[in-house]
C-alpha cells in the first residue's frame, strides 16, 4: 500500500495542476504615457497608471451564459495643455486636469461570443487628485524639466461615472498563417455621469492566435471559473486594430465640474470639447499560462478645435498575473 502512496501523491499533483490551468483571479497593473511612442512630449492626456484585480464567477447554472467576471480597480489620469511647462495662460490650449478614481465592474461574456461589461466609478478631479504632484514627482526623479502652469488645473469636484461596453463577435476565418485565426468585433459602449458622458462604436480586428471572446484578454476574461473548459490556444499571440468613433457630451477633465458655477477667482480655465472625435488603437498581445501581456498605441483626434496640435498620441503597457 505505501508503494503505490508516491505514484498517487504524484497523479494527484499532475492532475491537480492540469484543473488549475484556467486560473479564476488576476491582478496586475497598465501604464499610459505619451513617451512611450518617443515623441518625449507632456501633451494632453500624458499619464495614466492603473491597478486591477479581477475574478470570475460561476456561471455553471446558466446555459448562455459562458463566464462572469468580477472587476476592481483604482486609476490616476493626467492631463497637459501642448506642454508641462506652461508660463502664460495664453498657452493653455486644453486645461490641466487630473482624475483620480476607485472603480468595480461586471462582466457578462456569452457562449456566442458577445459579452456586456458595466461599471461604476467614484472619484475626484482638481488638486485633490494628486495629478500635479505625481508629475511633479515623476520629473523630478527622473531629471526632466519641473513642470508649471497647474495652477491653472481644473477644480475640485467629486465624480460618480457609470459604463457599459458591449462587444459582439461578426465573423472568425483562418488567418495566412497556419494554425492562426483572423476575427472582427463589433465594439461598443457608452458613458453616464457628472465627469463623463457620451457614447462610441467601432470594431476589434484580431489576427493570431486568438481566443473565443468569453475567456481572452481582448475582453478582460483571461480568469474563468470553469476547471473543465479548454481555450481553443493554450497561449494567446495576436495583433489588433480598434478604431472608434466617439461622440462626447461631457468631459469634465475639459469643462470641469457638471454642476459647479464659474470659479469666482477666474483662475480656473475652462474649454469646450470636440463632439465628434476618431481614435484608433493599435497592439500587440501574448498570455501564457500565468500572465498577460499587452502593448499598444493608441492615436485620436483633437479633443478640443483649439488644441495646438491636430492629434494625440499614447503608449500603454499591461501586465497582469494569473493566480488561484
Amino acid at each position: 500500500m505505501r508503494k503505490l502512496l508516491l505514484p498517487l501523491l504524484l497523479f494527484s499533483v499532475v492532475a491537480i495542476s492540469a484543473l488549475a490551468q484556467n486560473h479564476s483571479s488576476e491582478f496586475g497593473a497598465q501604464s499610459d504615457n505619451d513617451s512611450y511612442l518617443g515623441g518625449g512630449s507632456d501633451r494632453y492626456y500624458t499619464d495614466g497608471l492603473f491597478l486591477f484585480y479581477r475574478h470570475a464567477l460561476d456561471v455553471k447554472t446558466s446555459a448562455t451564459l459562458k463566464n462572469k467576471v468580477l472587476g476592481f480597480e483604482v486609476g490616476q489620469k493626467i492631463f497637459n495643455p501642448y506642454g508641462g511647462n506652461i508660463v502664460s495662460v495664453l498657452q493653455v490650449d486644453r486645461p490641466f486636469a487630473g482624475y483620480l478614481y476607485a472603480g468595480a465592474n461586471l462582466n457578462f461574456l456569452h457562449t456566442d461570443e458577445s459579452n456586456l461589461k458595466v461599471g461604476v466609478q467614484v472619484g475626484i478631479i482638481g488638486p485633490a487628485s494628486g495629478a500635479k504632484e505625481a508629475q511633479t514627482w515623476v520629473h523630478k526623479n527622473f531629471g526632466f524639466y519641473t513642470p508649471s502652469g497647474w495652477e491653472y488645473q481644473i477644480r475640485n469636484n467629486l465624480q460618480l461615472n457609470l459604463s457599459a461596453d458591449y462587444n459582439k463577435l461578426l465573423g472568425r476565418g483562418d488567418f495566412f498563417i497556419e494554425n492562426t485565426k483572423a476575427d472582427a468585433t463589433l465594439a461598443t459602449y457608452a458613458n453616464l455621469g457628472t465627469g463623463f458622458a457620451g457614447v462610441g462604436i467601432g470594431a476589434l480586428l484580431r489576427a493570431g492566435k486568438v481566443n473565443q471572446l468569453f475567456n481572452s484578454a481582448s475582453t478582460q476574461s483571461t480568469t474563468i471559473a470553469d476547471k473543465n473548459f479548454t481555450p481553443a490556444n493554450k497561449h494567446e499571440f495576436f495583433v489588433y486594430l480598434k478604431p472608434m468613433l466617439n461622440v462626447v457630451a461631457y468631459d469634465a477633465t475639459i469643462q470641469g465640474g457638471l454642476f459647479q458655477g464659474t470659479d469666482p477667482t477666474g483662475v480656473e480655465i475652462r474649454k469646450t470639447p470636440e463632439r465628434i472625435i476618431a481614435s484608433s488603437m493599435v497592439g500587440l498581445t501574448y498570455t501564457t499560462n500565468r500572465w498577460v501581456f499587452d502593448a499598444a498605441a493608441t492615436f485620436r483626434s483633437k479633443d478640443i478645435d483649439q488644441l495646438a496640435y491636430r492629434r494625440h498620441q499614447w503608449g500603454s503597457v499591461t501586465a497582469l498575473y494569473r493566480f488561484n
